[in-house]
């Protein structure tokens, strides 16, 4: 595909996109903003964002990714309570995956990946299963991180970003794959930027120990 079709095609894909996707990319634009600053808002914002995006992704034929969605919903509702807790008990603060924790997200990575691969090649008209169902289990791991304020969680969304921007282009959903390309350049400096809060907060904790 020449550099000429490849702008024609997103062309016609700005011109064919409708309101409902707009809104879904301006929400999901604002919701990696609002993560990478550590803030909680990004949880309503990534929840009104998705429950519109599910519609679209099955129209699409990605029933794996519209999965993730209602999911990433429940885990959205769940990282918001987990992030909240009870108003007399102190704030869940930013840390690195424990063994435990690591066993646990590459459960969920591949076990997801096969269950997946299985249901959609057999249950659905799916004509990327494999791609897929790896795109989807990557993102539940990385997002039961987030969920637990887990630094690797960007490492884990990166890793399904990676592979859903050429998925999306090829099923023709040019604005989504776009989306997903800003939203890995993010998840980069997200990384970086709660490392530092997590220094900070290691700083301070050290100095009132001393």
């Amino acid at each position: 595909m020449t550099a000429q079709s490849l702008a024609h095609l997103f062309n016609e894909q700005i011109q064919q996109t409708t309101i409902w996707e707009w809104g879904a990319v301006s929400l999901g634009i604002a919701e990696v903003l609002l993560a990478k600053i550590n803030n909680i808002w990004l949880y309503p914002t990534g929840i009104a964002g998705t429950a519109i995006g599910i519609y679209i992704l099955m129209i699409a034929g990605l029933y794996a990714e519209s999965a993730l969605s209602v999911y990433y919903v429940v885990m959205s509702i769940y990282g918001w309570i987990y992030w909240v807790k009870k108003s007399d008990h102190p704030q869940v603060k930013i840390s690195w995956t424990t063994r435990n924790e690591w066993i646990i997200t590459l459960i969920i990575v591949f076990a997801g990946w096969g269950i997946l691969f299985l249901l959609l090649k057999n249950f659905t008209a799916s004509t990327v299963p494999v791609w897929d169902a790896w795109v989807s289990s990557t993102a539940w791991a990385g997002m039961w991180l987030l969920a637990r304020r887990k630094l690797e969680n960007w490492v884990l969304l990166n890793i399904s970003n990676l592979f859903a921007i050429p998925l999306l282009w090829q099923k023709q959903l040019v604005l989504f794959s776009a989306l997903t390309l800003f939203l890995f350049v993010v998840a980069i400096f997200g990384f970086f930027d709660w490392r530092s809060i997590w220094k900070k907060e290691q700083l301070i904790n050290n100095a009132f120990s001393d």
